[in-house]
């Protein structure tokens, strides 16, 4: 069985609990072994801290081997959702990450030069107004020299939620086309991988309450007819999926589709990493 771990905050225990999106479920259904971490998590709470900012922390700060063995080796429940009762043994072979939506206030302008590792003042920090486009893709350029230590693991980038706001929503949008499409040019490994959960999020099927799933129009992050689709087919920036006002957390309905589309790609990624390891 495969083995994977989720890092998220309480987004992603929505889209993983069985009564909104279903994901910790599918997962078992399709042969994962899920686990996950959330607040108060590791050595030093590190779960508590799941910003951009933070995975440099995670990945290439000093502690990050404390915390990389805890991650591999976690096989804990820390949200509700299905899944299988007996835990398989070895490690933790496919980790995802995922940032919450603070994450996609981005200043800044998207052309911007990204500074070198050592001047980016974003490393270990929490979401502040120092976050720039600039300064994200810094930190997820410099956690690239992690992966590529680690081709015995897959890692799949979860772009963080939309906001209501639009103040700066552009600029999310530009960050995550970015991390979809450029950030891995000239990557040589397939270990690496990113989920748009930001598109899935900024359209709907007429209502916060009915998703799109399966439409031609709309914006997606899926494969479809064996093809790997990134579709912006509707100009939004913003969350779609709003339940609550003054509420960010994606709804069921955004949840449901982000599950099918997501899982209709991880097998993908997974079957490449794992020929590229045979190779």
């Amino acid at each position: 069985m495969k083995k994977l771990i989720f890092v998220h905050h309480s987004c992603g225990e929505y889209w993983l609990y069985d009564g909104n999106g279903g994901l910790g479920k599918a997962l078992m259904e399709k042969g994962y072994f899920v686990s996950d971490t959330n607040y108060r998590w590791g050595p030093e709470e590190i779960g508590s801290r799941t910003d951009i900012g933070h995975w440099w922390s995670w990945f290439r700060g000093p502690l990050s081997a404390a915390y990389l063995k805890e991650l591999y080796n976690e096989n804990g429940k820390n949200s509700s959702y299905t899944r299988n009762e007996d835990i398989p043994e070895g490690e933790n072979d496919i980790i995802m990450f995922k940032s919450c939506y603070p994450n996609s206030m981005l200043r800044g302008d998207n052309n911007e030069q990204v500074p070198p590792i050592s001047d980016n003042c974003i490393c270990g920090k929490s979401v502040s107004s120092l976050y720039t486009v600039a300064n994200v893709k810094g930190i997820y350029i410099d956690i690239l020299e992690y992966f590529k230590t680690r081709q015995d693991k897959l890692f799949i980038v979860i772009t963080a939620p939309p906001l209501r706001d639009e103040t700066y929503s552009s600029n999310a949008r530009a960050f995550n086309n970015w991390l979809t499409h450029e950030w891995l040019i000239g990557y040589p490994y397939k270990n690496v991988r990113v989920f748009d959960f930001y598109n899935v999020m900024t359209s709907n099927g007429g209502s916060a309450d009915t998703n799109d799933l399966n439409e031609g129009t709309g914006n997606h992050h899926r494969v479809k007819d064996g093809v790997i689709q990134h579709i912006i087919g509707e100009p939004c920036n913003i969350l779609k999926y709003q339940v609550r006002e003054n509420d960010n957390h994606p709804g069921s309905a955004g949840n449901m589709k982000a599950t099918v589309e997501f899982l209709s790609l991880l097998d993908v990624f997974y079957n490449e990493w794992q020929a590229s390891l045979k190779t």
